[in-house]
């Protein structure tokens, strides 16, 4: 499954809309008003299924997953001076990526490929192309896409 992920032009808060492979949306992510980062994502018919919640008053950059109402885990940034590191504490999952932070794959904890996500150049937002190699872990794939881009909007 390919999923598209692309931030809205003209947003006050964090908006994006995310397409499969048909073009189809698939979700919608809406930024809430917050101290920090706070993202709600609604399914193609409008109910929520997702968040992604940022943690503030922390050494470095750390975000919350929900799936509904219920706490799935966390991503944080980890210190590196030449790279991009994150420690997660979700489904068993890390992350290998290249140092620009652009391309990276999230692997489970026998090393087998669950998704990578490749950044999309000379866009007008920020546009992520997303492969999932199962649909049941799409949500949570896109959860950890969100809470990297908004680290990386967090640090322009």
């Amino acid at each position: 499954m390919k999923l598209r992920f692309k931030q809205r032009f003209f947003s006050w808060f964090d908006s994006y809309d995310i397409y499969d492979e048909a073009g189809e949306t698939v979700y919608t992510v809406k930024g809430q008003l917050s101290w920090g980062h706070l993202l709600k994502i609604y399914d193609a018919q409008g109910y929520e299924v997702g968040t992604v919640k940022q943690r503030v008053l922390t050494w470095l950059p750390k975000f919350e997953l929900y799936c509904g109402e219920q706490y799935m885990g966390c991503i944080s940034k980890e210190f590196t001076l030449f790279s991009h590191k994150y420690d997660i504490d979700f489904n068993g999952w890390h992350i290998d990526g290249d140092w620009l932070g652009w391309d990276y794959s999230v692997l489970d904890s026998s090393g087998r490929i669950v998704a990578q996500i490749s950044k999309e150049l000379w866009n007008w937002t920020d546009t992520y192309v997303i492969d999932v190699y199962e649909s049941s872990v799409a949500l949570c794939a896109l959860m950890l896409v969100l809470a990297i881009d908004a680290e990386k909007c967090s640090n322009k």
